[in-house]
């Protein structure tokens, strides 16, 4: 079971990927999350300007990092890396930084923006960004529906 959140607030969550990272916003205490934006992630180094822009702006009480593992559950390539990336989190900011299993996060935010498009909700063509935003929204919401 994840960590309890701090207080209820805002959340930011990252979908971390090698090339970017996708992150959400979302309130405790209505459980939803929604796709905010794209972060850079050049040769391993997240914009980090970005990322206090984004820390200001929305005065998170909690960060949560989608955590990368196989089907099996074990870790992926990547999962090193994005635990370099929560570790710096830890570092830099004092906000409580909990990760959640990510399985399938990214096939997940594609089967929604499939039926977004299919519904009329998103009219123009979707792109890694899109999905990358998606994810870290559905990240979000799984880390809120296993602390009830």
């Amino acid at each position: 079971m994840p960590d309890a959140p701090t207080t209820s607030g805002t959340c930011l969550a990252f979908d971390y990927g090698s090339k970017r990272i996708g992150v959400a916003v979302g309130e405790t205490q209505l459980q939803r999350a929604r796709p905010l934006e794209v972060v850079q992630n050049i040769n391993g180094t997240p914009d980090w300007n970005a990322i206090n822009e984004l820390l200001q702006e929305w005065q998170p009480t909690d960060l949560i990092v989608g955590w990368p593992l196989t089907e099996e559950g074990l870790e992926q390539a990547i999962t090193p890396h994005v635990g370099g990336f929560i570790k710096n989190l830890k570092k830099r900011y004092s906000i409580p930084v909990h990760k959640t299993d990510e399985r399938f996060s990214s096939n997940a935010a594609q089967d929604v923006i499939r039926e977004q498009r299919q519904s009329g909700q998103r009219k123009r063509k979707s792109d890694h960004e899109d999905i990358d935003m998606v994810a870290a929204a559905l990240i979000l919401e799984s880390w809120f529906s296993l602390r009830e």
